[in-house]
C-alpha cells in the first residue's frame, strides 16, 4: 500500500465568476474538497493505492463525498458519518489569478468532531506514508484525534508528511494558530509549506527554525516559481511550470501528492532524487490550477507524465 490522509473532507462552492466576492457571486460551482481528501484522491490518480481517514456528517453531502472517493478507488473504511453535526461547506471567490478566499460554514462542522476512538488505526498499519494537515488541530476533540494518528503513526515507524495549511479565519487568533501549526512539525518526517506559512511561522521566513529532530525534507513551494527542498545538507530549487492558472485551490495538494509518489517510487534513495521529484511534483500542481475546484482538476498520471518535463 502508499498513502493514508487524515484530516478534512468538504463541499468546496466555488463561484462561477472571477473577481468578485461570496456575497457577489451569481452562483456557485459545487466541486470535492479538504486538504488531506485532494491529496489521498491525487494519490489514487498517480497510480497509487490510497486511504482517508476523517469524518462527515450523516447527510447528503457527507454520502456524496464518500461517493467521490470510492470513485477514484481510495479506501474510505476509516471514513466516519456524524449524527451530530454536518458536513463542512466552503464558499471560494477567485482573484484575476485565481488566488482564493473562503467562507467557512463550520460551526462545529463534522470533522471538528472526531473523536481519538474514532481513529481507524488499522488502516494506518496498511501503509508505508501517514499525511496530515494543520486544520484538525484547532479544536477538540479533532486535534486530539489528529495526534493519535501521528503518534500511532510515528510507532509503525511509518515516513510521516505534514502540511501546515493557513486558513487563520478558522483560528481564535493568530498565536494561537502559529502554536497549532508549529505543533504538527513535532511529528512529520518532510514538511510541505508555502512562502506564506513559512513567513507567518517563521520570523523572517527562517526555514532552519523549523527544524525538529526527525525531519529529514522541508520543501516551500513558492506558486508558480516552482519550489525548493531544504535537507540537512543543501538547499534545492526546482522550477516551476507555465500555465494560466483558474482557480489555485488544491494545487498544493496536487503537489503534495506528486512529491508522494516521488517518494515511493524512489523509496530507497528518495532524499538524493528530490530534485527529479520536486519537478514531477510541480507539475501536478500547475495542471491543478488549470481548472475550478480541488478534486475536479487533480490530474491523471498520463496528464502529469505527459506535462513533466524533469531529468531522468
Amino acid at each position: 500500500m502508499s498513502v493514508v490522509c487524515f484530516g478534512e473532507l468538504l463541499i468546496d462552492f466555488v463561484a462561477l465568476e472571477s473577481g468578485v466576492t461570496v456575497g457577489e457571486a451569481s452562483g456557485f460551482q459545487k466541486a470535492p474538497g479538504g486538504a488531506p481528501a485532494n491529496v489521498a484522491v491525487a494519490v489514487s490518480r498517480l497510480g497509487h493505492p490510497s486511504a482517508f481517514l476523517g469524518q462527515v456528517g450523516d447527510d447528503p453531502f457527507g454520502h456524496y463525498l464518500a461517493g467521490v472517493l470510492q470513485a477514484d478507488h481510495i479506501d474510505i473504511s476509516g471514513l466516519k458519518f456524524s449524527t451530530e453535526a454536518r458536513t463542512p461547506l466552503a464558499f471560494v471567490s477567485l482573484g484575476p489569478g485565481g488566488e482564493r478566499s473562503f467562507v467557512f460554514y463550520r460551526h462545529p462542522s463534522a470533522d471538528m468532531l472526531m473523536r481519538p476512538e474514532d481513529v481507524a488505526l488499522n488502516v494506518i498499519d496498511q501503509h508505508k506514508i501517514f499525511h496530515f494537515g494543520s486544520i484538525t488541530l484547532i479544536n477538540e476533540p479533532c486535534r486530539s484525534a489528529t495526534l493519535i494518528a501521528a503518534q500511532h503513526a510515528r510507532s509503525r515507524n511509518k515516513l510521516i508528511s505534514y502540511d501546515p495549511n493557513l486558513r487563520l479565519a478558522l483560528w481564535p487568533d493568530a498565536e494561537i494558530a502559529r502554536e497549532g501549526m508549529l505543533t504538527g512539525l513535532n511529528y512529520a518526517h518532510i514538511v510541505k509549506i508555502s512562502d506564506e506559512e513559512l513567513e507567518f511561522m517563521s520570523p523572517g521566513s527562517d526555514v532552519n527554525a523549523l527544524w525538529r529532530p526527525e525531519m529529514q525534507i522541508i520543501v516551500v513551494t513558492h506558486g508558480p516559481g516552482g519550489a525548493t527542498v531544504h535537507t540537512r545538507k543543501e538547499s534545492i530549487q526546482v522550477p516551476g511550470y507555465s500555465v494560466t492558472p483558474v482557480d489555485t485551490t488544491g494545487a498544493g495538494d496536487g503537489f503534495v501528492a506528486g512529491m508522494l509518489v516521488g517518494i515511493l517510487e524512489n523509496w530507497d534513495h528518495y532524499l538524493t532524487d528530490m530534485k527529479k521529484i520536486l519537478c514531477f511534483a510541480n507539475a501536478v500542481g500547475a495542471l491543478a490550477t488549470t481548472q475550478r475546484g480541488a478534486i475536479p482538476a487533480l490530474p491523471t498520471r498520463a496528464a502529469a507524465d505527459a506535462f513533466a518535463v524533469c531529468p531522468e
